[in-house]
C-alpha cells in the first residue's frame, strides 16, 4: 500500500499536466513499515531521456540529491513517478526493464489532452532481476499529522 497526502498527490499530477506532451518524473521520500510505504515528500527531477515523449531517466543529480536529503532526514526513498501522456496509467515493457528499487513504488499518471486523469501505482516485488514484476497496490490518500 502506499499512503500520500492529498497535496504531494496532486503536486505529482500537476507536474504530469505542467510538463504534458513530455513525460515527468520524480522521487518519493518517506518510510516503511511491512508492505506499507508512507511519502513525506516529493521530489521533481529533471527527465534527462532523449525521448521524453516516451521515455524517463531521471537525471542522475537529482536522485543523488534526493538520496542525500532522505539520508539527512532519517529517512528513504519509497517510491518513484512518471506520467504517461495520453496513455493509460499502466506500467509497460519499458517501465519494467527499467525499474530496480526492489520493494519501491512505481506511480503512474495518465495525462490526456494535457489533464491528469488516472493514477496507479505499483510496487516492484521479487528478489532479483530475474524474477522482478510491477505489481499493482493500493493508494491511500491520507492527510500528514
Amino acid at each position: 500500500m502506499l499512503k500520500i497526502s492529498p497535496s504531494d498527490y496532486d503536486a505529482m499530477r500537476r507536474h504530469g499536466e505542467q510538463t504534458y506532451p513530455l513525460e515527468c518524473c520524480g522521487i518519493l521520500i518517506g518510510t516503511v513499515e511491512g508492505d506499507t510505504r508512507t511519502v513525506h515528500s516529493v521530489v521533481r527531477c529533471n527527465n534527462v531521456c532523449s525521448a521524453p515523449q516516451t521515455r524517463y531517466d531521471i537525471d542522475p543529480c537529482d536522485l543523488i540529491g534526493a538520496q542525500r536529503e532522505a539520508r539527512e532526514r532519517g529517512v528513504d526513498i519509497v517510491g518513484f513517478y512518471h506520467s504517461h501522456p495520453d496513455h493509460t496509467a499502466s506500467w509497460s515493457p519499458t517501465d519494467l526493464e527499467q525499474a530496480h528499487w526492489i520493494g519501491c513504488s512505481y506511480v503512474i499518471t495518465s495525462v490526456d489532452n494535457g489533464k491528469a486523469a488516472q493514477t496507479a501505482s505499483f510496487v516492484l516485488s521479487g528478489k532479483l532481476e530475474e524474477d522482478k514484476e510491477l505489481v499493482e497496490e493500493r493508494i491511500v490518500l491520507e492527510k500528514r499529522s
